[in-house]
């Protein structure tokens, strides 16, 4: 029972809120207690497996969500319960979706918050801390650039900020003046680390000065005070969009999830945070301003039991999620049936490999008007290999856009502007840069569509590959790294015209496509290419050059490489050039082998894990009985790619190319 005489340790001020909204604002703070509370003994019963406590800090997550328009956007974390049962989320779905079951939002696949549901506006978080930030900032930047009026908020923990995406989604976002609201939930600890070992300055809200952005500091206990300020601050941003860093003085009463405890919280910080509570403080000042009765509020919590109960009995009900391989497969993909576009006319220019690229670009932008190109220097500098020239000036400076050097939260905006429906395109100046922005593109990119239904529309075009004289990080054949990895679509095109039709495919394409352009071709290779808009079929592969004697499956240089060997050497092969490698024509490998009984596999990136590996197992598990025989490599060296061109000429596979050709066919 409260004390109705006891004074609120917290300081009230409703301001000119209604009656109404004050006992809404304490619903709203309670349920996700008693659920909390609920989940706590059922984790003790052993009836749920894990449990990550938000108590002490619901404040912050009911008074955003309250304070937001429900169709706004927010990027919650693991102790943002408030957030989902404020934005009214069926609580026998949310409970399903802590179970893994089919009821839940991810079909069983991800645990706890680490999921999103559009209805509700909420984008779930994935375990690497930061990421979420940067997908706040593309929404952000998407309300902005449809001038809706609108705001995004991202939660983040003082843990957290230690990340460098923290510092590239600020970056971008003070940069770009994005309507967005980060929200620092600072309850003292990152896990067990005390804030004094996180980091150097008095308060995290004074970083925002570093980015030339506003921030604010408040008593993330206080319900009314979280409401009021950033119900104050959307309103602000909606006319007058900038980024906010908001911090919120706050304590986690339990461990980081229950199994860690909190036995390394002195107690006397315990005892200061108990008494700061931000439910029982609020209730006590509701019963004194006379707003709530202790009846009424008897009755909410009996309601509200009741719901918790009927929640659970539906979620418990259900079995575990029934799928098949076939099922899962399906889901790693947004569906999608490519109808390839033929030229609507014969008209056709003798053009470069770059200018077919530049021009599938500035053909793309003229159909889809949501089509935003994002990267370094690709405006008015027209990029390093002028690609991007003179689109700034045909679609303005909103729609392609100059990036800091933040490659991870460029990628994580392009995410953000697809959830809003939305295309991006993010340039890798080179392809080696892309390590910088690793996580977004295997984490969220590629995962998102099967871990919660959500699509990513996202192009990021890789100008890949050696023969430069570049060096060991301008030079890299990277695809590998990207080929073993579910989700993604990944493309390399050997000529002019697929560059341009599959540049094109892919902007159609909703699932994340990976579009590797190898710089050494850029200006060596013209063709007559098609002038109208037309598409390239992505994950099918051609016939570069028809034989019976042998199959060379290669793709992007190693097209060229192989036709010039044969020449000199007067053989007659199949060269199959994949062009798409993500996902494989397995069926073009069949026709081939089958066809010819010999198969060489023929990539520039470097042997070991390289691609050509996993087309050598599929061919020797399933094509066995038509070789005639073994399957041979020919692969760069393993090692970096050396600076020297005598050694880079060493370092690349055409010599050994000769030498394996040789002797595949000998055999």
């Amino acid at each position: 029972m409260i004390d109705k005489a006891a004074q609120p340790v917290i300081n009230f001020q409703r301001e000119k809120l209604s009656d109404e909204t004050l006992v809404a604002l304490y619903r709203q703070l309670l349920l996700p207690r008693m659920i909390e509370e609920k989940m706590l003994l059922l984790l003790r019963q052993g009836k749920i497996s894990k449990w990550f406590s938000g108590i002490g800090q619901e404040a912050i997550s009911v008074g955003a969500a309250m304070a937001l328009l429900p169709d706004e956007l927010m990027f919650t974390m693991h102790r943002n319960l408030g957030v989902f049962t404020a934005r009214q989320m069926p609580l026998e779905r949310l409970f399903a979706q802590w179970q893994g079951t089919t009821l839940g939002y991810s079909k069983g696949r991800e645990r706890s918050f680490h999921f999103g549901a559009m209805e509700h506006h909420i984008v779930g978080m994935i375990s690497h801390l930061g990421p979420q930030l940067s997908l706040a900032a593309g929404v952000a930047l998407a309300h902005k650039l449809a001038k809706e009026g609108r705001v995004s908020l991202a939660f983040t923990g003082d843990g957290a900020t230690s990340e460098g995406e923290f510092h590239e989604a600020f970056n971008t976002a003070a940069v770009w003046q994005l309507p967005v609201i980060f929200v620092i939930e600072n309850n003292g600890y990152g896990l067990s680390t005390p804030v004094n070992e996180q980091y150097r300055c008095e308060n995290l809200a004074d970083r925002a000065l570093g980015y030339g952005m506003r921030s604010a500091i408040i008593d993330g206990n206080n319900i009314l005070e979280v409401y009021n300020t950033i119900r104050s601050l959307a309103e602000e941003l909606r006319e007058k969009p900038e980024p906010v860093l908001l911090e919120c003085k706050t304590f986690r009463m339990r461990g980081h999830e229950e199994a860690s405890g909190t036995k390394y919280v002195p107690q006397e910080l315990m005892d200061h945070w108990a008494a700061k509570d931000p439910l029982t403080n609020y209730e006590k000042y509701l019963l004194q301003q006379g707003i709530l009765t202790e009846e009424a509020a008897a009755d909410i919590r009996k309601d509200f039991k009741k719901q918790i109960n009927q929640g659970l009995e539906i979620a418990f009900a259900e079995g575990p999620p029934q799928s098949s391989p076939e099922q899962e497969l399906a889901d790693v993909y947004a569906p999608y049936q490519q109808q390839v576009v033929e030229p609507a006319s014969d008209k056709a220019t003798e053009r470069r490999f770059v200018d077919a690229i530049s021009d599938g670009l500035r053909l793309a932008m003229e159909k889809h008007d949501k089509l935003v190109l994002m990267g370094q220097d690709i405006a008015e500098y027209g990029g390093v290999f002028k690609i991007t020239d003179g689109l700034v000036k045909q679609f303005g400076p909103e729609r392609v856009r100059n990036t800091p050097l933040c490659e991870s939260a460029i990628i994580g905006i392009g995410l953000g502007l697809s959830l809003k429906g939305y295309k991006a395109m993010v340039e890798m100046q080179f392809a080696d840069f892309v390590t910088c922005g690793f996580n977004q593109i295997i984490n969220n990119l590629a995962k998102q569509h099967y871990r919660w239904g959500q699509h990513a529309d996202v192009v990021i075009r890789m100008p890949a590959g050696a023969g430069v004289g570049a060096g060991p990080f301008h030079s890299q054949s990277n695809e590998a790294w990207f080929f073993h990895t579910p989700g993604l679509k990944v493309v390399y095109p050997a000529t002019p015209y697929d560059a341009k039709g599959l540049l094109l495919a892919s902007f159609e394409d909703p699932n994340p496509v990976l579009y590797f352009e190898h710089k050494a071709l850029y200006r060596r290779l013209t063709e007559a290419v098609p002038d109208e808009y037309y598409t390239v079929e992505i994950g099918k592969a051609r016939l570069a050059r028809q034989g019976a004697e042998v199959s060379i499956i290669t793709y992007g240089m190693g097209v060229h490489w192989a036709t010039e060997v044969c020449l000199e050497l007067g053989v007659d092969a199949d060269i199959l050039d994949l062009r798409t490698l993500l996902p494989l024509d397995y069926e073009a490998i069949e026709a081939t082998v089958k066809k010819t009984s010999r198969a060489l596999i023929l990539h520039e990136d470097t042997l070991i894990g390289g691609i050509g590996g996993e087309i050598a197992a599929y061919i020797s598990e399933h094509l066995f009985e038509y070789l005639d025989a073994p399957v041979l490599r020919a692969a760069s060296l393993d090692t970096p790619v050396p600076f020297s061109t005598t050694l880079e000429e060493q370092f690349l596979p055409k010599a050994r190319l000769q030498q394996q050709l040789e002797r595949l066919l000998a055999y």
